[in-house]
């Protein structure tokens, strides 16, 4: 009997960051040497204290269920950290759920929220996972593209523009994957205001709400309502990519939905990883500023020698850890510029259409890499470009 698939997995999409990496890998294995830019992944070890802690929960048996929303302990350092950074008190009880990783709260929150013909406005190019779960529940995606000269922010007036009487939800994600922009304060407010004024809810994903490199970050927990989801995690802010742990901070209504889902497919959020994020977000910090310090230095180190390349324009990154640069002058698809540089310069970018129709021309490239690494793909690249 042949596999008969529910039609709701061809709306699924994937990351196309880790079919990029299987293919760098695989020509690794053949003997070649790749410079890897295309996965978004801190290259630093996780800080030793959050280590410990996990080491000791499980010398200490702690190993069990756990509550499905979280343990108390770290729904509490979860608030006491909003109110440390942003100055708004939330109820650990109510307002916080955590899940094993960023991506199952958002896609608790959309499975929760949005029904067959919903209209979804989603900034373009944008983190592939938020069309992907969109496409999937049933819902409408509506992209909207940001601009190079705007530095691909968006803009209160372009969602205006793009609002009808099926919009369900506004995902925004600052700082952005993939570009490096930022939402200002004035941005957030004015997209809060509209969102309000219209019932429409924002799911704002900032897991790079940290990685900050010229103003503050401004987060929608400054402006929340019952209409308002944030999203945030461990894996960016303190190289936790592996631990799989996030959490989201909304009404109690909907934590309690977000709940029952993880009920139904995980249960509980794992335990020991639970102990390992509070020993994260109550002890020392000065991991977090030099992680920071160095994303800034080698952001403005691959920003310079960008800029020296015939043919490329680039915008500085204001936030994460990923730039990308305008290609478009060279001719080629960014598809398929990334499968050049891949076999000429053996270089691992990504072709800026894996986020999106609107990312063409682009490609995005993560410097979450050693500086020389940096310096040893850019001449790379820079050396294939002028083969064009």
């Amino acid at each position: 009997m042949g596999l008969k698939l529910a039609s709701s997995m061809s709306r699924l999409g994937t990351e196309t960051a880790f079919e990029v990496l299987a293919l760098a890998r695989e020509m690794e294995y053949k003997g070649f040497n790749i410079v890897h830019f295309e996965i978004g992944e801190p290259d630093f070890d996780t800080p030793g204290h959050i280590k410990d802690a996990a080491i000791e929960a499980l010398k200490s048996g702690f190993t069990h269920y756990t509550p499905s929303q979280g343990i108390r302990e770290l729904r509490e350092a979860i608030t006491d950290k909003i109110r440390d950074d942003y100055g708004v008190d939330f109820d650990p009880n109510r307002n916080v759920v955590v899940m094993p990783g960023a991506k199952p709260c958002i896609f608790a929150a959309m499975l929760a929220l949005l029904d067959s013909g919903d209209e979804v406005i989603i900034p373009s190019p944008a983190y592939p996972i938020y069309e992907s779960i969109v496409n999937f529940v049933g819902a409408k995606p509506i992209l909207i593209p940001v601009h190079e000269g705007e530095e691909f922010r968006l803009t209160a007036d372009a969602v205006v523009e793009n609002i009808t009487d099926r919009t369900k939800m506004i995902v925004v994600n600052t700082p952005c994957n993939p570009t490096g922009s930022m939402l200002s304060a004035s941005d957030v407010k004015s997209i809060a205001e509209v969102a309000r004024e219209k019932g429409i809810y924002i799911l704002a994903d900032e897991v790079y709400s940290k990685i900050v490199f010229e103003y503050p970050h401004y987060s929608f927990l400054k402006e929340f309502d019952d209409n308002i989801i944030v999203v945030d995690g461990f894996s960016k802010t303190y190289a936790m990519t592996g631990w799989r742990l996030g959490y989201a901070i909304a009404n109690s209504s909907l934590i309690e939905y977000m709940t029952k889902l993880q009920i139904n497919i995980v249960s509980c959020p794992v335990a020991f990883v639970q102990k390992a994020a509070i020993a994260a977000l109550r002890g020392p910090q000065d991991c977090v500023k030099s992680m920071v310090e160095e994303y800034r230095s080698r952001r403005d180190l691959i920003y310079d020698l960008m800029r020296k390349i015939d043919g490329i324009r680039v915008i500085k990154p204001k936030g994460a850890f990923y730039i990308f640069p305008n290609v478009s002058s060279y001719g080629l698809k960014s598809i398929d510029l990334m499968k050049y540089l891949l076999a000429e310069a053996k270089v691992a970018v990504l072709h800026g259409t894996a986020f999106g129709q609107h990312g063409e021309g682009y490609l995005r490239l993560s410097y979450a890499l050693s500086k020389e690494m940096i310096v040893e793909g850019l001449k790379r690249i820079s050396e294939a470009l002028e083969k064009l």
